[in-house]
C-alpha cells in the first residue's frame, strides 16, 4: 500500500495513493460516518484548478485526490520518486468501493446523470456485487440549485440510510459539489466523472493498452469528438509545458495562490 501524502502538481495537490490506500481511506471514513471529499483528477481536472485561483482553491481543499490518468500518475513518480505503480482512476475507484462496501454492509447513494443512466448503473452495480445495497440514487437538474433545494438534497440522501455517496456530474461540476456539499453529508462524497457511463453500459472505455500508455483521452476523443476536442487539444499541451517547467524548477507553482470562492455554486 502506498500513501506518500499529497503532493503539489502545478499547484494543485494530489494524493500520490495507490487503489488499496485509497480504498481503505474511503471506507474507513465511512465506517467512522466521517466527512470525506474525494475526486480523480486526470490531466483535465488538474488543469480546472491551474488555470481557474476559485477552483484551484476548491480542489486544494478536498480530503483526498486521487491521480486518474497515466500522465498525473507520470508526473508524481518524476517529481518526487512516488513509485505509484499504477493511475487511480474514477471508473475502477468506484467499483473497488462499491466491492468492499458489499462486503462491508456499507450502503451507498448515487447521485447525478440522469434516470435512465442511474437505472442502468444501478443493475449493473448490484448484478456485479449482489450484496451491495443502493439506499437511494437522484438524477441532477442541470441547474444551479436554491439553497432550499440544497437543504433537501442533503437531506434525502442523509435520510437513506447511505454511507457512502458517488457524485457523476461531470468536471468540474461534480468537485464543486463534492467540496460544497461534503460537511453537512458527514460521509465519502466521491466524484467518479464517466463512471457512470461506464459501468451503466453507455459508454465503451478504452482497451488497457492505450491506458497504460497514457493514450486513453485518445479514445475517449475518437468517441465523443465535439465535446471533447477543446479540452484535450489545447489543455494536453499545456499541461506538458507547465510540468517541464516545474520539472525544471524554472517556475514554482504555489498551492496557496488560490481565491476562496465568495459563494457557493450549488450545481444540483
Amino acid at each position: 500500500m502506498i500513501d506518500a501524502g499529497k503532493k503539489n502538481l502545478l499547484g494543485v495537490w494530489v494524493n500520490a495513493v495507490d487503489y488499496e490506500a485509497a480504498v481503505n481511506k474511503i471506507i474507513t471514513a465511512a465506517k467512522q460516518q466521517k466527512k470525506m471529499s474525494v475526486s480523480a483528477l486526470a490531466v483535465h481536472g488538474v488543469m480546472t484548478g491551474v488555470l481557474d485561483e476559485i477552483h484551484r482553491y476548491r480542489l486544494n481543499h478536498l480530503d483526498l485526490v486521487l491521480p486518474d490518468g497515466q500522465p498525473v500518475r507520470w508526473a508524481l513518480n518524476w517529481l518526487y520518486k512516488a513509485q505509484l505503480p499504477d493511475r487511480v482512476c474514477g471508473p475502477t475507484t468506484m467499483l473497488l468501493v462499491c466491492e468492499k462496501a458489499a462486503e462491508e454492509g456499507l450502503p451507498i447513494y448515487l447521485y447525478g446523470s440522469r434516470p435512465e443512466v442511474l437505472e442502468d448503473l444501478s443493475k449493473n452495480l448490484c448484478t456485479r456485487f449482489p450484496k451491495l445495497k443502493i439506499a437511494g440514487s437522484q438524477p441532477s437538474k442541470f441547474r444551479q440549485v436554491s439553497a432550499e433545494e440544497k437543504l433537501e438534497i442533503v437531506e434525502q440522501i442523509r435520510q437513506s440510510g447511505a454511507a457512502i455517496t458517488f457524485v457523476g456530474l461531470g468536471c468540474p461540476r461534480q468537485e464543486v459539489w463534492v467540496y460544497e456539499y461534503g460537511d453537512a453529508l458527514s460521509m465519502p462524497a466521491i466524484a467518479v466523472g464517466a463512471a457512470y457511463d461506464f459501468h451503466a453500459g453507455n459508454l465503451p472505455k478504452a482497451p488497457e493498452f492505450l491506458a497504460q500508455i497514457g493514450m486513453e483521452w485518445f479514445y475517449r476523443l475518437l468517441q465523443e469528438p465535439k465535446r471533447l476536442w477543446k479540452r484535450y487539444i489545447y489543455l494536453n499541451p499545456l499541461y506538458l509545458w507547465l510540468l517541464t517547467l516545474q520539472m525544471l524548477k524554472l517556475t514554482y507553482f504555489d498551492p496557496k495562490e488560490a481565491t476562496p470562492p465568495e459563494q457557493e455554486m450549488r450545481y444540483g
